[in-house]
Formats: C-alpha cells, structure tokens, sequence
C-alpha cells in the first residue's frame, strides 16, 4: 500500500475510498468509532493541555467535551490530542522553555496529523 500520492494532512484521508482510506478509517474504528463517525468532514483536532496538576487548566476536559459537541453538531468528526500543560508557579526559573516546547508540539502534530482545522484550548 503506497502513501505516495496522499496529501500528509486533511481529513480527505478518511474519505479516500481506497486502501489507504480504509487503513486510517479502521485506526479510528478500533478506538470506538462507528462506520458514520469515520466518514464525517471536516475534522477537527482538538489541542488541549488539560491537566490535574496545573489549576489554570483544570477545567479544559469539561470544555473539551463541549467543544466536540459543538463539531458533531456541525456534521464534523472532533479528535482530540493532548499537549503538556505550563504552570507558572512550579517551573523555576521561568516557563518560558516550556512554552516553546508546547508550540512545537502543536504545530508538529498539526501539520502531520489528518485533520482539516484545530481547536486550541489552553490556560495561564
């Protein structure tokens, strides 16, 4: 099966009716998708940087849950993605090597990930 000719990011490589479609089609399918689920355009990444640890991002899971809603509801497939969490009181001496970090992470699994737009959700 050759990937040659597919285009690295968009949701497009969910509708492909070829083997390649079928191969990212049943990734997400064995996560729990159904066979609608997995034909639904655009999708849309969601970032989120949710996390116990740091207070200002606490509440991102719930908001995450609104933000899919919000895509199903628009006839998108939502699929969420993790990225680290910063808080500003426990990093020492600054956060500031941390947020370049988050950065790339984004933008990394953005442009390689197969996803027509994003959500970004972070805190302080």
């Amino acid at each position: 099966m050759s990937q040659r000719d597919l285009i690295q990011g968009g949701g497009s490589l969910f509708r492909d009716p070829g083997q390649d479609g079928l191969m990212h089609r049943s990734f997400l399918r064995g996560e729990g998708f159904s066979a609608d689920d997995v034909r639904r355009s655009p999708v849309i990444g969601i970032a989120n940087s949710a996390s116990e640890l740091n207070p200002c991002n606490a509440g991102l899971d719930q908001l995450a849950e609104y933000v899919k809603e919000g895509i199903r509801e628009a006839g998108g497939l939502p699929l969420e993605f993790p990225t680290i969490s910063i808080t500003e009181p426990f990093t020492r001496p600054t956060s500031l090597y941390l947020r370049n970090l988050m950065s790339m992470d984004v933008e990394e699994m953005v442009s390689s990930a197969p996803i027509d737009g994003v959500v970004l959700l972070g805190g302080c």
